[in-house]
């Protein structure tokens, strides 16, 4: 379009585009068929798409979008090809999932793997740090089950579709707070352990004959705060 042509008050124009405006009618008539094809493909692709997505369903979304945003509103471009188009999708989806069925590699690799984050009360920073969650992420998660400290973790798992898995240790120990530092006076309403305390970055909890002057034999930070129940 050239730029004389482009003038503030050329209310077609910025109402309707460059096409007629019984084009508007057509727009809505390809939305609603659209629509309905969507949801026929969306059916067929199974429940895990109204779930968490992993990765390959993820992109599958992102996919989708981008085929039927283009049939709906240009003029010129039919339907026919966008449904093509989504039964490929549909047919990639089924075909990659009956894979990753038959072969254990294959779906590690398409839709990711479980990783542990925690053991026993000590965070796996390394494992932290590979999936790229903070403290304060995994913490957060923590607290959505009720856990105040790091003793009253076994394990916390992150699955492949980025949920977190928590499993409570039976009874708990003593271990780090993952109350948030703003909140005071919560943190001093918990009960300490005398002579123990635990690594700030990590969670792992020493004796003073271990932790006085010395830093964590797990991360090697010299950070000690006093252990909690």
């Amino acid at each position: 379009m050239k730029k004389e042509e482009i003038y503030l008050g050329d209310w077609q124009r910025i109402l309707f585009g460059d096409t007629p405006g019984e084009f508007t009618w057509e727009v809505l008539v390809r939305t609603v068929l659209i629509y309905l094809i969507f949801l026929v493909v969306m059916r067929l692709l199974g429940k895990r798409m109204n779930a968490q997505l992993t990765i390959t369903e993820l992109a599958v979304m992102l996919t989708l979008g981008a085929i039927v945003s283009v049939p709906m509103q240009t003029p010129n471009r039919g339907m026919i090809p966008a449904v093509l188009l989504l039964l490929c999708v549909l047919f990639f989806q089924r075909g990659s999932n009956w894979w990753a069925f038959k072969q254990r590699k294959v779906e590690a690799v398409l839709q990711g793997n479980v990783t542990l984050l925690a053991k026993n009360g000590v965070l796996l920073l390394d494992k932290l740090k590979e999936e790229r969650v903070s403290h304060e992420q995994l913490y957060a998660q923590l607290r959505d089950q009720k856990i105040t400290q790091l003793g009253q973790v076994k394990r916390a798992y992150m699955e492949a579709d980025g949920t977190f898995s928590i499993f409570q240790q039976e009874p708990p120990v003593p271990g780090l707070s993952v109350l948030p530092d703003l909140d005071q006076r919560l943190r001093r309403s918990q009960e300490t352990v005398d002579s123990t305390k635990a690594c700030r970055y990590c969670g792992t909890v020493a004796t003073p004959q271990s932790h006085t002057g010395t830093q964590c034999p797990n991360c090697h930070h010299d950070d000690w705060t006093p252990a909690v129940r």
